[in-house]
């Protein structure tokens, strides 16, 4: 199958130069756990202290808003875990913490992930009022029988209700798809793709099935009872994602994310951007620049030790490094390039204190794995991201 060539312009036009600031917040709970699921996510058979959270919530904002100062948001995102199993109060009082605490430009993206089997209008409504603009729904299939397969609680039925419902709440709608599942032909991704776009969807996640440590899937993956696509097979799904939403009017932008031009997740470029910013709840991570210094920041995994950690100490932090310039060269190359419009070469040489290797540079472009954009950017081929962890390596030694 022939890889679809990148167009050389940055799909988003925005400034390059702003990575933005994010503010994450993450809701660990979820109804069931997914056996394939490596997240932090935990179910409780009890109903969660919604108000007690959102007052911690609350206290490591205070505590975030003293290491990064005053700060211009950019994008908000609620992730987890299943956000939409929380009352639109406590979504409104998360917001509204946020905008006491940092400036919030009116119209910014405000994302929430949900779940179609937590769907309801009258909840979907007051996420709306609350502010949020944008939802991402976590579908993964669009057949019943791979639904089952993969735990979701939901079945294609609900999956189209909660997007019917998101496209006429929200002003910007994506949703999750999972391929390289047990058995499934490029035929069969096809039409599930061309189905897909088909609901007028302006994102769209579509991630590679992996067995992660841990999981249920990894124990059955290791008693030879779920084998999956091999390398190769992956290889040529993934090539045709490429060539399916290409030809759909979604271009890649990033190495799982799709999107009609203009429509690119704010929040998820700032990661990859290598902008700043805040992981506020159980098991969120940050990149926070206070001091002159860049920290790497990572809280408590655990819902309950997270919360009493909060309340004792008005944080959750379990980790705050000093990420040295070296650190951070590797964190925006490995981040950078997954993007289609690469790397800012300038920004990199500042981090590191040097050029690339010009052997290995070019050792790459010759056999067609990465591209110079003009002097200052260089990116990953088509060829290149089907190998990006080697490619980072290669360049980051």
């Amino acid at each position: 199958m022939t890889a679809v060539p990148f167009d050389i312009r940055p799909s988003t036009g925005a400034d390059l130069s702003d990575p933005g600031f994010g503010i994450y917040v993450h809701w660990p709970f979820c109804a069931a756990k997914c056996p394939y699921c490596d997240f932090n996510s935990h179910v409780r058979h009890q109903p969660v202290d919604q108000p007690r959270f959102v007052q911690a919530f609350l206290k490591e904002m205070a505590t975030m808003r003293r290491l990064t100062g005053s700060r211009t948001v950019t994008s908000i995102f609620m992730g987890g875990g299943t956000p939409s199993l929380m009352a639109p109060e406590t979504v409104d009082a998360i917001l509204n913490g946020i905008a006491r605490h940092w400036h919030v430009p009116d119209g910014i993206e405000i994302t929430m992930e949900a779940n179609p089997s937590s769907v309801e209008a009258e909840r979907f409504r007051g996420y709306r009022a609350a502010g949020v603009n944008r939802v991402s729904l976590g579908v993964q299939a669009l057949n019943d029988r791979d639904l089952k397969f993969l735990g979701r609680l939901h079945d294609v039925a609900d999956a189209l209700k909660a997007i019917r419902l998101a496209r006429d709440i929200f002003p910007r709608m994506s949703f999750d798809l999972i391929y390289a599942r047990p058995n499934q032909t490029v035929e069969e991704w096809d039409r599930e793709l061309k189905e897909a776009v088909s609901y007028a969807v302006d994102h769209l996640s579509l991630y590679q099935l992996t067995i992660e440590e841990g999981t249920p899937f990894y124990g059955l993956a290791k008693a030879g009872k779920l084998v999956v696509p091999d390398g190769e097979q992956s290889a040529v799904l993934y090539e045709a994602t490429q060539e399916i939403t290409e030809r759909e009017g979604m271009p890649a932008y990033e190495v799982s994310n799709h999107a009609r031009p203009g429509s690119e997740s704010r929040h998820n470029l700032t990661y990859w951007r290598y902008g700043d910013y805040v992981g506020i709840g159980p098991g969120a991570h940050g990149r926070l620049t206070t001091g002159g210094a860049k920290i790497a920041t990572a809280t408590e995994r655990k819902p309950e030790g997270w919360l009493s950690l909060v309340e004792a100490e008005g944080h959750g932090m379990v980790d705050q490094e000093v990420l040295e310039y070296e650190a951070q060269a590797d964190e925006l190359l490995l981040m950078g390039l997954r993007l289609k419009e690469g790397v800012d070469l300038a920004r990199w040489q500042a981090f590191s204190g040097r050029d690339l290797d010009p052997d290995r540079e070019q050792f790459l472009i010759d056999h067609g794995f990465i591209e110079r954009l003009g002097n200052s950017r260089l990116r990953c081929t088509p060829a290149g991201m089907l190998i990006l962890d080697a490619v980072v390596a290669d360049l980051a030694c």
